[in-house]
């Protein structure tokens, strides 16, 4: 009950020195709080960053977790048709029943010639089930339709292919491709739709067909993957593990989309790493912001720290005062901060932040704001940790003064 009592009046202490000196205090408020306001504004635009990555990486080209032949990852573009599964496995029926999986879809890669007309052009072909797979509605539609079952014979192709081939929707083109055993088939099928993956170089050389169309012209039947879809891109590591555990899969790869999308990966690397200097230069704003706000605290009120201390206030009550008035200003400052952050990532979010399409890309996007939980609780804690730090230094200096020359300081 001691400890508490003191606790409380020196948090009433602390709060009547910052209500005292209010211009100050507001000045200081003001930094804290729109540090945090900029902390948390850069950090929800990284976070929405990562959050279109992932969604690209989970929902246009790998799904959350893929089942293949082992060694497909690191050699199956050499020689595809060594790693084809059949879909009447039981693994496959083991993997769909999985709790958390909301689909399996197979899928079965290809390449070859497409051509149309006087022209030819290479293709990266992927047969697709056009009901269950992430790919049939992931995709961006730039003109016609996506695939169907009620179209089997349909395709799609990239907008960059289309246009290099000179074909459109309606349009008949002819694919030729390899076939185990070292022959040659070919299909004529029709344009259904052209079809954009925000990536150009895939736009220039996409190829989506129906996987019973692709199991023809290739004249095989499975696929190398399956692509395991998940009702929230959280549950990948706990459906991972029960796969792994699964004994009709031992003999099987099993690959998260974290091991796959490598430029999701290093993106987060890099923008991780810029975040920490944003998050040091705010640091270093609030720190010296509050020592100069301290610092003269502690010299406006040298005579009343030297009355106190004579009247036998411990130097330890003094720096923990000192302290608390610090910490008290890295709260307000915070929850200020926190409280303008979210009001302005609302606003420009509903506004949205128009980026231009970069290197390696087709179209342009919208950014919006993402506050996630972490985001705010990383706010308010380099407001406080930052402002303690500021602290640090006035509040010993203060506990450090003589009585005496306290006493009679601007005598």
């Amino acid at each position: 009950m001691s400890i508490l009592h003191t606790l409380t009046v020196d948090f009433g202490l602390a709060l009547r020195n910052v209500l005292r000196q209010r211009r100050r205090s507001a000045i200081a408020i003001a930094a804290i709080g729109f540090g945090v306001m900029a902390m948390m504004l850069t950090a929800g635009y990284i976070e929405w960053i990562f959050w279109a990555n992932r969604e690209l990486a989970t929902g246009q080209q790998f799904g959350h977790i893929q089942v293949t032949k082992r060694g497909y990852q690191q050699s199956g573009q050499a020689d595809p048709f060594a790693f084809i599964m059949p879909d009447n496995s039981p693994a496959f029926a083991v993997v769909q029943h999985t709790p958390g999986v909301k689909s399996v879809a197979p899928r079965l890669m290809f390449n070859g010639l497409i051509s149309h007309g006087d022209s030819t052009l290479s293709f990266l072909g992927m047969g697709i089930d056009p009901v269950q797979d992430p790919l049939s509605h992931n995709l961006i539609i730039l003109k016609g339709k996506t695939l169907s079952p009620a179209n089997p014979k349909g395709i799609l192709l990239g907008a960059g292919l289309a246009a290099n081939l000179g074909v459109t929707v309606g349009d008949t083109v002819v694919l030729l491709t390899n076939i185990p055993g070292g022959g040659i088939n070919a299909v004529e099928t029709k344009v259904t739709g052209l079809a954009s993956t925000s990536i150009k170089a895939m736009d220039d050389v996409m190829v989506r067909v129906p996987i019973a169309m692709a199991r023809t012209l290739l004249r095989v039947q499975g696929s190398q993957i399956w692509v395991v879809t998940l009702n929230h891109t959280e549950l990948t590591d706990s459906v991972l593990a029960q796969l792994k555990q699964q004994p009709s899969l031992k003999q099987l790869e099993i690959t998260p989309w974290t091991q796959l999308a490598d430029f999701y990966n290093k993106t987060v690397a890099l923008f991780s790493r810029q975040m920490g200097i944003v998050k040091l230069i705010i640091g270093v704003i609030i720190v010296l912001s509050i020592s100069n706000t301290m610092t003269m605290s502690v010299m406006e009120r040298t005579v009343e720290i030297g009355t106190s201390m004579a009247l036998g206030v411990q130097r330890r009550r003094i720096l923990q005062l000192f302290l608390t008035e610090g910490l008290l200003l890295g709260v307000i400052g915070g929850m200020l901060g926190i409280s303008l952050g979210y009001i302005a990532a609302i606003a420009i979010s509903a506004v949205g932040i128009p980026i231009p399409a970069g290197p390696g890309f087709s179209h342009d996007f919208v950014a919006q704001i993402i506050i996630t939980p972490q985001i705010v609780l990383e706010a308010l804690l380099l407001a406080v940790v930052t402002t303690l730090l500021a602290s640090i230094y006035p509040a010993w200096r203060a506990s450090r003064l003589v009585i005496v020359d306290a006493l009679r300081h601007n005598r």
